[in-house]
């Protein structure tokens, strides 16, 4: 029998659940921590550690005609499932909801939400913070980079990494859109967030390399606090600005000569571009140490 989603009402105090998991450990509460294309994520509780998590709600008839999209999203949690890294999201459970035809997991949540908002609300930040994040990015890539069989993220950008405000920890989430491709290391669709995109994502025949494009326009926003190609208010303008080699305005504001050519580096041709276990080694973090977190 499902346990009530308010189990003791007699506690005036006590905030409700809107609903709770077929085991009666997490309960989802209403507040909305955020909301995708494809999921919408409360904030919730398990009451057996005494933590809050977030729950990850999809509503599948959305996707009735997409059967892609449904094994797609299973993907992700399954993926989630048997990833262990301290700078990866956490899953803890995932079941479907029949009854509602949802979609529910349960994910570690982050104190400080995404880091396109923590960057914008945080405007004064030393370039050994950046870095701090910016190598935190880069050691979650080099993990998914290396795994068995790898994983390419794909839609890598400031609002699908998540913070920790309070110990400066920062986490890569939604491996929604994540491909694992195998031995070949050749993945062959076209998805992402435009802006972020390497030019040979479009032409559907890339590796995991596209994620160190992304994460090099990732660098750029933290640095500028302004979205790459913000210029540019179409897709098809920004396509043809990525397709061509045009950097993104927002480039010519990086006044550090060292930051811009760290960019550029991850911004560069496929074959010119670093792996991520590469640019760990960079000078660039020279004297960054964030082993800690």
């Amino acid at each position: 029998m499902m346990p009530s989603a308010n189990p003791d009402p007699s506690d005036k105090d006590a905030e409700p659940f809107v609903e709770v998991d077929p085991t009666g450990r997490y309960g989802r509460y209403s507040e909305l921590l955020g909301c995708g294309a494809v999921k919408k994520v409360y904030r919730a509780f398990d009451q057996e550690e005494g933590i809050e998590v977030a729950w990850n709600q999809v509503k599948l008839r959305n996707f009735s005609n997409d059967p892609a999209m449904i094994d797609r999203l299973y993907s992700e949690v399954k993926l989630l499932r048997n990833l262990t890294s301290k700078n990866i999201i956490s899953l803890y459970k995932v079941w479907r909801d029949d009854v509602h035809n949802h979609l529910n997991f349960i994910t570690e949540v982050c104190t400080s939400g995404n880091l396109r908002e923590y960057r914008k609300k945080h405007r004064h930040v030393s370039m050994k913070a950046l870095k701090k994040w910016s190598k935190q990015i880069l050691k979650g890539l080099d993990y998914l980079h290396t795994h068995e069989p790898c994983i390419i993220h794909r839609d890598l950008n400031c609002s699908n990494v998540f913070v920790n405000g309070n110990t400066g920890q920062v986490k890569i989430g939604d491996l929604g859109l994540a491909a694992v491709t195998g031995k070949s290391h050749i993945a062959h669709s076209i998805l992402g967030t435009p802006e972020f995109m390497a030019p040979e994502l479009y032409d559907e025949d890339y590796t995991e390399l596209v994620d160190i494009y992304s994460f090099g326009m990732c660098v750029l926003e933290m640095v500028t606090v302004e979205i790459p190609y913000s210029e540019c208010d179409s897709v098809a303008k920004i396509y043809k600005k990525v397709s061509s080699g045009v950097r993104p305005q927002a480039l010519s504001k990086v006044r550090d000569p060292e930051v811009k050519a760290f960019i550029e580096k991850c911004l560069a041709q496929p074959r010119a571009r670093p792996s991520a276990s590469e640019l760990l080694k960079d000078p660039f973090f020279d004297g960054i140490d964030n082993d800690e977190n």
